[in-house]
């Protein structure tokens, strides 16, 4: 089992930038898929951007197109993190951001259901 703590969420102006962070704990983090999805009040929780596990040193990167060139996910093993550097925010990226993981491959990486451990969240806020 991993648990997840996400940080480094605020409040920013139109256009700003924020770095979110998810610490996993436990071992073999490399074995995981990470993922970034975002919820606001009354709505579904919605994917934001994914990172495959390691595969030969390798990793995928995929990003919902709302965000597409303006996010980064990427990820730190030895630290056991995953980021999601965020840039040109905009209102509309006012949310709760939750990171994801499961153990192994993700079909379907923009389908909540297909992970299997969730962190607290943290809120984004971005004024216009």
């Amino acid at each position: 089992q991993v648990q997840l703590v996400e940080s480094g969420g605020g409040l920013v102006q139109d256009g700003g930038s924020l770095r979110l962070s998810c610490a996993a704990s436990g071992r073999s983090f490399t074995g995981y898929s990470m993922g970034w999805f975002r919820q606001v009040p009354g709505k579904e929780r919605e994917f934001v951007a994914a990172i495959s596990r390691s595969t030969y040193n390798t990793y995928y990167a995929y990003y919902a197109n709302s965000v597409k060139g303006r996010f980064t996910i990427s990820r730190d093993n030895a630290k056991n993190t995953v980021y999601l550097q965020m840039n040109s925010l905009k209102p509309e990226d006012t949310a709760g951001y939750y990171c994801a993981a499961r153990l192994g491959s993700v079909s379907v990486v923009a389908k909540s259901g297909q992970y299997d451990y969730w962190g607290q969240g943290t809120q984004v806020t971005v004024s216009s």
